[in-house]
This record gives structure tokens, sequence and C-alpha cells, in this order.
């Protein structure tokens, strides 16, 4: 038997009297319907309880990292529940702002910040800005001597600790583009620049290890490289960042956000460090609450080889299978708990041989054109990270709970493609 592990789809799953997947009461098939395909589906509830989740584990100041998935509706929820928003660019701090988040609540990221981005954010009054480099520095104190706004600062430290995740997906070792290092001095000279700057207020120290890390004691790692530097700078606050991974296909397993708080929040007690411990998660936010639906345009035999199954997504909607070699589940919407006896290779409709959604993809038998075909795990880094590749449009968003559906981003047009196009 090969039926899709239940447990990879969004908490409010069920079957329907025929069979088919319901998720927050919806028919998925009826969705597909109604707003067209490729098509994100989000279980609202989940995503709410994965927030309070996540501010019960870290207490006040755990901040939502909007670069797994962002829009207004999003950047409401999680305000909504209690989390901050954690932004990595100009683009993302416009959003959660336009969605009534109070800018006291956002936190901006980013390695390499414009003079425009920090002035948005500085006008604005955001709680914190991570400050990443020396040359970040330099312009924060540029743009003070033109308008005396005084930032308060987070210390982005790389602690030298390689998680075992993707190597694209890695950022605590020492080789990183991100923050001061800690080995070499880095960090200490930070500390010493920021706290005799005139343009920053410095009120702690953040990290981070990585992304898609399965095992919590890589974070006890990080807590034991910082912890020196920490208490000696005496800093009221600590972020450890994010990055604590999800299961997306069958067979893996990953901390709940409880666990990782619970092994964060030990590790700092075992340290000694009295700073405000707080987190970004965003992933585990996000992921599990999304799947994807897509329809089959094209079943093709090769004999002797394989069957491809094209669907009208791919690169546009996840890219994440091309960047990383990332796994996914797939499964017949119509079908959920059908035993998946066929393999074959789910591929794009773009112009490119490795628009490869899911290389062995399990299906059930009789998969025929028009048929729905769904990947579950998607809702972190999919949508976020999607393009117009070959000029086509992105897809919808639509939230859902208590048997309603929300679209709450539409999908583009032609116009859109066409809007910013001057020629």
């Amino acid at each position: 038997m090969s039926v899709l592990p239940w447990g990879l789809l969004p908490d409010s799953a069920e079957v329907g009297a025929d069979g088919q997947l319901l998720v927050g009461g919806c028919d998925v098939g009826e969705l597909a319907d109604e707003f067209g395909t490729p098509l994100f589906v989000y279980d609202e509830a989940q995503l709410r309880a994965r927030c309070a989740e996540a501010v019960a584990a870290f207490g006040d100041g755990v901040a939502y990292a909007t670069k797994a998935f962002l829009c207004r509706a999003m950047a409401k929820l999680a305000h909504e529940e209690g989390m901050h928003l954690d932004v990595a660019s100009g683009g993302e701090l416009a959003v959660a702002l336009s969605a009534g988040v109070p800018a006291d609540r956002v936190v901006l990221h980013g390695n390499n910040k414009s003079d425009d981005e920090l002035v948005a954010a500085r006008a604005a009054g955001v709680g914190r800005i991570v400050v990443d480099s020396f040359d970040e520095l330099d312009r924060l104190e540029r743009l003070h001597a033109a308008d005396g706004i005084v930032p308060k600062v987070l210390l982005r430290i790389t602690p030298g600790v390689e998680a075992h995740t993707h190597e694209f997906v890695m950022t605590g070792q020492d080789d990183s583009k991100f923050g001061f290092g800690l080995k070499v001095g880095d960090a200490a000279r930070a500390v010493e620049r920021a706290q005799a700057s005139g343009g920053v207020e410095l009120v702690g120290i953040h990290a981070h290890i990585g992304s898609q890390v399965f095992v919590a004691g890589f974070f006890e790692q990080a807590v034991e490289a910082l912890a020196p530097f920490v208490n000696e700078t005496g800093l009221p606050e600590l972020s450890i960042g994010g990055g604590i991974g999800v299961a997306y296909i069958e067979g893996e397993e990953a901390p709940s956000i409880t666990e990782w708080g619970a092994v964060v929040r030990a590790a700092c007690e075992q340290a000694g460090i009295t700073a405000r411990v707080s987190a970004e998660p965003g992933r585990s936010i996000a992921a599990a609450a999304g799947i994807t639906l897509y329809r089959v345009g094209t079943v093709k035999e090769v004999p002797g080889i394989r069957t491809f199954v094209a669907v009208d997504g791919g690169f546009i909607d996840n890219p994440r299978p091309a960047l990383y070699g990332s796994g996914y589940e797939t499964f017949a919407p119509a079908r959920v708990a059908a035993d998946r006896t066929d393999v074959v290779r789910l591929v794009g409709k773009h112009c490119e041989s490795g628009d490869v959604i899911v290389p062995d993809a399990k299906l059930p038998p009789g998969i025929a054109v028009g048929d729905l075909v769904a990947t579950p795990v998607t809702g972190a880094y999919g949508r976020s990270m999607g393009s117009n590749y070959n000029l086509l449009a992105r897809p919808a968003v639509v939230f859902v709970a208590d048997g309603k559906a929300r679209l709450v981003i539409r999908r583009e047009t032609e116009a859109d493609l066409l809007a910013t196009d001057v020629g």
C-alpha cells in the first residue's frame, strides 16, 4: 500500500462523501473549478494555530518570517495572533504596513539593505533593524546625520555552526554572506562600534543557522557558541532566528514549534543567558497549512522509460525542486485516500527539461487529462519564490475555514504582465 501519509495534509483535511479531499470544510475540487489552477489553498485555522503555538513557545517578540509566504491577509493574521513580523525588503515592509501591522511590531532584515529601505524603515518606526555589516552601520550613521533618527538594532552574528541542511540555505557557518563572524572577531568589533555610535541604539544579538533544519540540537550548539559572547555584552535581547524544518515526504520527521522552543529555552537557561529570547519561524508556520492544486494537461507515455504527467504549473509556483532538489508527495484530490500504485514524472509546462515538480510521483492509476493533481506542504516558499517565467500569470491564493473560502491573492492576468512594460 502507498496511500498518502495523512499527516502531510492540513490539520482540517478530511475525506468527503465521494472520497474527495475537503480542507477547512471546502471541497478542493470545487475550489479549483471556482478559482482556477494552479491554486494555493491554505487552512486558515492551522495558520492561526501555528502562530499561537509560536507565541506560547517563545513569548512576545517572536516574529513570523514573512519571506516564507506573505500577503496582506497573512500579515494581518500573524499580527492578530500576537506575532511580530520579520521582513527582508522594502516590499515586504510595505505589505506588512498596508495590512495594518504597527511598525513597532516589524523587524527589518537583509544583508544588503538599500538607503531607500533603511529610510523607509526608520521613518515608519520599525521596532528593530537587524544590522548585517559594517557598511550598513556606515549607512545608518550617515542617515542619522541627515535626519536624527536613532533606530533600535540587533547585530546579526554568524556563530560558526554548520546545520545539516542544503548548502544553499546554510547561513550560520563561518563562510557566509550574512552577519558578523564570531570566530574572526568581527562580532566583538561590531558591538564596540554600535555601542559607540550615535546613529543606532544597540539592544541585542541575532543569529540564524539555516533553513529546513530537522535537528533541534543544532540550535543548542548555536546557543552554546553564542552564550559567552551574549553574556559578556549584557544586551537585553537575543533572537535565535528561524529555520526549524518541516516534513515534506513520507518518513520525514521534524520537531514541533513547541519542542523547538523548549530546546532553545533550556539551552539558554543552562548557558546562563538572561536576555529575552525570541525566534523567527516562517516555514513551520505556513508550509504544512498549504497545498497546491494543478490540472493535468498532457499524459505522455514513453514506452519502456516512463510516463510524463504535465500540469499547468511548475517553476512559477514552486521553484524549490529545481533549486534544492526538494521532494514532495503527490495525490489525486478526487481520490485522496486511494492507493498510489502508479509512478510517473510530474512536470510543469515551462520550456525547460528541468521543470520537474516530482521526479517519481505516486498517483492512483488512471490519471487523465483534466484531472486534478495536488502536492501537500507547499504553503512556504512556493508562491513567495515564484516567478512569471515564460510570462505565465502567477496563481491565486485562497484561505479556507468553516466551509468558506476567501480569495486573498487573485490570479494575475495578461494585463498585469503588461503593466510594467513601457516598451
